[in-house]
């Protein structure tokens, strides 16, 4: 070969060889560029990525600072909650330490009185003439004992023998002749006692007998039953330990008016008035009284044809929430709601009777079927006397009634728009604006579950006027649906350690605030 062909072939391979350099370096960069496209890619994902889970961790904390600051809204109720319960227990305790200090001061004081009485007694050096009493000879003068009963009583008790006949011993003279009788001497005043005493039980603590002996001398003027100008309570004995007392009244009769006063209040204590257990009757003296204080609502129902059943009521009523719901209808006579002696709890009925007769008939037509909590009321005459009432005339003649605070004509528990939720708040605890604030807002956070509630009335405490409905609480809801709903969720819970009750009110009372 020439030097010119080798020196061309030469300059082929050099151009071959830069080709296939360029050619490389061309894959080269390509490759490179997806590469960064890849990873640009990738990197765009990731950060996505990391920006959804940032976002989805915000989220979680927010939700839980929202959680953390309703526990603290939760706790700081709580410790409201708790800081006006002690201030009520410490009110309490300061009450009963004050009550003590004043039965103390009484003791002390009665103990002075005694101490100086005797003292001057001891000292006194002039005593009083006493002048004798003639000794009456005349018409009706009783015997030793016997002064505040009348001659035909004492002769029907002579004659029943609770008596000793009186012995009459004829002296004789030196001339033959009798002399006037003597009389042997009986024991009189004992004979009378256990028809002059009366046992008060349910008295308030540390009731003195001086107070007693007043408030009762000054009911028995009040209700004009004292006969006589001086006070008609000779003596009270009280059991502190065992909270009963005894009167001693100076006559049979008025013994017997005394009994009216069974369950008037006294002190704030309804007062349960009964004959001893060693009470005989005497022949010829009424054993009841003719007599009806009025206000006051015996504790005893007599049988007759007018007394009522009530059945059927839940056993975490009270008295009281009774009573509020037969005096719908008219004053009451006498009430007594049958408790277990074990327990104290109610067995779920109750006995009335009312002052006057012609509201029997319009109880038992208002409430009897009447739904109240998760039960129905019966209420019908009791057994004794109800073969002279005619069953018929109730059914046939319905009585159109509107009870106060429910709606109920001749249909069983309408419900309504308005619930009265009743021994939930005292009248005390509603003083206070902070506190009235957080009752309030509790009741309406909890009444809000069950329906939309358009308005809430807790009528609150003025000094010097008396506010109706005070102690109640009105919630008025959108439908009478969302209402009933709330009164079987409601009724029978416990708010600040009381048993709700729960009525249905008539809206146009709410409306016009008449509580």
């Amino acid at each position: 070969m020439s030097d010119f062909e080798e020196f061309e072939k030469q300059l082929s391979e050099n151009r071959q060889e830069r080709e296939k350099e360029r050619h490389k370096k061309r894959s080269r960069s390509e490759s490179t560029c997806r590469a960064d496209k890849h990873r640009s890619w990738s990197k765009d994902r990731g950060s996505r990525s990391r920006e959804k889970r940032s976002h989805s961790r915000e989220k979680r904390s927010r939700s839980r600072e929202k959680r953390s600051r309703s526990r603290e809204k939760r706790s700081r109720s709580r410790e409201k909650r708790s800081r006006s319960r002690e201030k009520r227990s410490r009110s309490r305790e300061k009450r009963s330490r004050s009550r003590e200090k004043r039965s103390r001061s009484r003791e002390r004081k009665s103990r002075d009185r005694r101490s100086s009485s005797r003292d001057h007694k001891k000292h006194s050096h002039s005593p009083r003439r006493t002048r004798k009493k003639r000794t009456r000879k005349y018409w009706d003068v009783p015997p030793p004992g016997f002064e505040h009963i009348t001659p035909m009583q004492y002769k029907a008790l002579q004659a029943a023998g609770q008596i000793p006949t009186i012995a009459l011993l004829a002296t004789s003279t030196s001339g033959g002749l009798a002399s006037a009788p003597t009389q042997v001497p009986i024991v009189g005043s004992q004979m009378t006692r256990q028809a002059r005493r009366l046992y008060v039980g349910n008295i308030p603590f540390g009731v003195t007998e001086e107070s007693m002996a007043e408030f009762f001398n000054a009911q028995m003027r009040l209700a004009g039953l004292s006969q006589a100008p001086s006070n008609p309570v000779l003596a009270v004995q009280i059991n502190q330990d065992k909270n009963f007392a005894f009167l001693e009244f100076r006559s049979v009769d008025e013994t017997t008016q005394a009994m009216a006063f069974d369950g008037i209040i006294f002190q704030g204590q309804s007062l349960k008035i009964r004959r001893p257990h060693d009470y005989r009757p005497l022949p010829g003296i009424s054993e009841q009284p003719a007599f009806h204080v009025p206000g006051v609502v015996s504790t005893v129902v007599p049988d007759s044809p007018h007394k009522l059943f009530i059945g059927g009521l839940p056993n975490y009523l009270n008295d009281d929430q009774v009573k509020e719901l037969l005096t719908s209808f008219g004053p009451l006579k006498a009430f007594n709601l049958v408790k277990d002696s074990a327990t104290s709890l109610s067995k779920g009925y109750a006995f009335c009777e009312y002052v006057d007769i012609s509201a029997t008939d319009q109880a038992v037509a208002g409430l009897n079927g009447m739904q109240l909590g998760d039960k129905k009321l019966i209420v019908q005459r009791a057994s004794v006397g109800a073969k002279n009432a005619n069953p018929t005339s109730i059914i046939e003649n319905p009585v159109t009634l509107q009870v106060p605070g429910l709606q109920r004509l001749q249909n069983s528990g309408l419900p309504t728009e308005v619930l009265c939720l009743l021994n939930m708040v005292m009248p005390e605890e509603l003083v206070d604006d902070e506190d009235y604030e957080e009752i309030l807002e509790d009741i309406r956070e909890e009444c809000c579950k069950y329906g939309s509630v358009r308005s809430i009335e807790i009528p609150r405490p003025v000094d010097g006027v008396e506010v109706p409905g005070c102690g109640k609480i009105f919630v008025e809801y959108v439908s009478a649906a969302d209402c009933q709903k709330a009164m079987q969720a409601l009724t029978g819970r416990k708010f600040a350690n009381r048993v709700v009750v729960t009525k249905y009110y008539n809206p146009d009372q709410y409306h016009r605030h008449e509580f």
